[in-house]
């Protein structure tokens, strides 16, 4: 979904406008296990098809924005772009971590997220620990600049943001 707004950061090859806020939707699919067991930051993970529907002018990097599971509340949530590279995966993963505790996997579910905001490219760590550090200072900022009146404004207009023009159904 494109609003017309565009949102302006600063990627490792310099400047760049993103076509924000973003909307896509899709079922959600077993990932590579990591996100809860070794991370402590479950994610829903997007099936290959819908990874693939991301338009190729939004670079890889973590991102913020809103999500909802199904037809539930909408929530806060941090989104990933990429290959991982500390973990050097060879296929391109959309991985988010709604900032909520839900009782159980919701695998099969419809996820719907509205991206709204930039945080940082992708990155390699040293070690999981910074990994896991950097994880949480993105959760930090997330939390930060959802509270925002702008962003808040947007969540409330989050259903009509998904269905003016969805990627992926």
């Amino acid at each position: 979904m494109r609003s017309g707004g565009a949102v302006l950061v600063e990627a490792a090859g310099g400047a760049a406008m993103l076509p924000l806020p973003f909307a896509c939707r899709g079922e959600v699919v077993r990932g590579f296990g990591r996100g809860s067991r070794q991370l402590g930051v479950p994610t829903a993970n997007f099936s290959d098809q819908v990874v693939e529907s991301f338009p190729s002018d939004i670079p890889t990097g973590v991102y913020y924005g809103w999500a909802s599971v199904g037809n539930g509340d909408v929530h806060k949530m941090v989104l990933s772009i990429g290959w991982n590279p500390f973990y050097k995966n060879i296929k391109k993963s959309v991985e988010t971590h709604i900032i909520h505790n839900f009782k159980e996997d919701f695998y099969g579910e419809i996820l719907n997220v509205v991206i709204i905001g930039y945080i940082r490219s992708e990155k390699n760590f040293n070690s999981l620990e910074a990994l896991i550090s950097a994880i949480k200072e993105d959760i930090e900022v997330a939390k930060r600049q959802l509270g925002l009146p702008e962003h808040l404004k947007l969540k409330d207009n989050f259903f009509h943001l998904l269905e003016e023009k969805i990627v992926n159904h």
